[in-house]
């Protein structure tokens, strides 16, 4: 037997797009943070598919993606995600939340969440990791980091035992830590500029954004890089015990 295993919650539709690219987004999770050894299996469930008691005693670590669909829903699969989640935290399991990751985790450990005040966080982000925390000290990373985000919504108000771990200009809870089990994102350390390219034209195509605002945001993607080697690593530390 011998490896660990983890899994990926997908919580998104993947796009015939980053199907084709990447594997979908199971595959670009995969690529980021899966090492040698290593079980990596995939739940979908927006789709109503979630691990029975026996399978998630079995795993190590928990991912969960982004999503079309607002943390602060009530459909039937985020109620039944939620309920997960509670049960995640009981057995001190590790839980990584990405983006709507990071708002079902606030929600479902006591806080709360909604429409950024400040509309869509479209694009690279310089995020401000907190010095006071202990968890980055280790892992000798820059107090500053640039993020791809995409999103309109956000913890608005932290759950109880939680620490606000980073923050930007935009977002007041960019991170958050919740004992030594729990971790949120609210941008994406996974995509490729590529990724959010291709999600702006679709933002674009389903009238969720304005055309004018899609150019002005793709004109500022190409002027900037994500950290994305710094946040594999703050990723894969805390997912595997190190961080």
């Amino acid at each position: 037997m011998g490896g660990k295993r983890f899994c990926v919650l997908l919580c998104a539709e993947d796009s015939d797009y980053v199907k084709k690219m990447y594997g979908g987004y199971f595959g670009v999770f995969v690529r980021m943070l899966a090492e040698e050894g290593e079980t990596w299996d995939v739940y979908r469930v927006a789709s109503g598919e979630f691990p029975d008691d026996e399978e998630i005693a079995l795993l190590d670590g928990f991912v969960i993606t982004g999503s079309c669909n607002d943390a602060h829903g009530n459909d039937v699969w985020i109620c039944k995600l939620l309920n997960l989640l509670k049960k995640l935290d009981a057995m001190k399991k590790k839980v990584l939340g990405i983006c709507f990751g990071h708002q079902i985790l606030g929600r479902a450990l006591g806080g709360k969440t909604g429409r950024s005040m400040s509309g869509w966080d479209i694009g690279v982000r310089t995020i401000h990791l907190s010095s006071s925390s202990k968890h980055f000290s280790s892992l000798k990373i820059p107090a500053t980091l640039s993020l791809i985000e995409c999103h309109r919504d956000e913890v608005r108000e932290l759950p109880p035992k939680a620490e606000v771990i980073a923050w930007s200009d935009k977002t007041g809870i960019e991170m958050f830590r919740y004992g030594d089990h729990i971790m949120g994102i609210q941008g994406h350390p996974e995509y490729t500029k590529d990724i959010l390219l291709h999600l702006i034209d679709r933002l674009l195509q389903r009238d969720m954004i304005m055309e004018s605002y899609a150019k002005e945001v793709k004109g500022k993607v190409g002027a900037c890089e994500p950290d994305r080697e710094a946040w594999k690593k703050l990723c894969i530390s805390f997912l595997k015990g190190g961080l």
